[in-house]
């Protein structure tokens, strides 16, 4: 059940490029509204427990980067939200696929001369690779 995450990510990747990088909180409300919906129904594999771990893990981790100049706050709360949909675990590894699809965009930024970028366009890509390597088993239990 990953498909509806991805489609509001991909709604903030859009506001993210095209809306001089302002991500409406509503989008990260969606995403945790999306993850506790999909838990207490059984669409997801996640317990409660896990939802709030994964949310607090997405939010500390995004917290640090955030603190160290990598991320605004949208991407804050779209990862702790993406946490709470994923549980801890499975955050962990969807967070790689972000961190490396971040530094394909980051050199693809600098060979055209450009110092910063919008990073949803990153977890968007870092997600749907998610998705696509775990497979069934990933779209099935989040």
């Amino acid at each position: 059940m990953l498909w509806i995450p991805l489609l509001l990510i991909l709604v903030a990747t859009g506001f993210d490029l095209w809306n001089d990088r302002q991500i409406p909180d509503t989008l990260s409300v969606l995403l945790l509204l999306w993850a506790i919906v999909a838990t207490a129904t059984g669409w997801s594999s996640v317990t409660f427990g896990q939802l709030a771990l994964g949310a607090a893990v997405g939010f500390g981790v995004g917290a640090v980067l955030f603190w160290l100049g990598g991320l605004g706050g949208g991407d804050v709360k779209l990862i702790a939200a993406l946490g709470a949909c994923l549980g801890p675990s499975a955050l962990w590894g969807m967070l790689l696929y972000v961190a490396l699809a971040g530094g394909v965009l980051s050199v693809i930024a600098l060979l055209r001369g450009q110092r910063e970028i919008a990073y949803v366009p990153a977890i968007a890509m870092g997600l749907l690779v998610y998705i696509l390597v775990e497979g069934s088993a990933a779209v099935s239990t989040a």
